[in-house]
């Protein structure tokens, strides 16, 4: 999970606690519900792009995040 721009070690374990463990999962999940998720968490985050680059990841484009992370300041919104 920490691959994707904007997820640490506190985040994981959240996402992870709340049944969201795999780049697969991530994708699937709606923006507004991973926010939910992670409100308790310190810290401001925008997770907008979280789905589309665990997605990536999930398909094994590494190259193409990385390059889509530095694009976009990290691959935030």
């Amino acid at each position: 999970m920490k691959k994707i721009e904007g997820i640490g070690p506190k985040i994981a374990s959240t996402l992870v606690e709340a049944g969201i463990a795999t780049f697969a999962d991530l994708a699937k999940a709606d923006s507004a519900k991973i926010s939910e998720i992670i409100a308790g968490v310190r810290g401001n985050h925008v997770t907008d792009t979280w789905p589309a680059q665990a997605q990536m990841a999930a398909d094994g484009k590494w190259d193409e995040l990385k390059k889509w992370q530095d694009e976009l300041d990290g691959g935030k919104a």
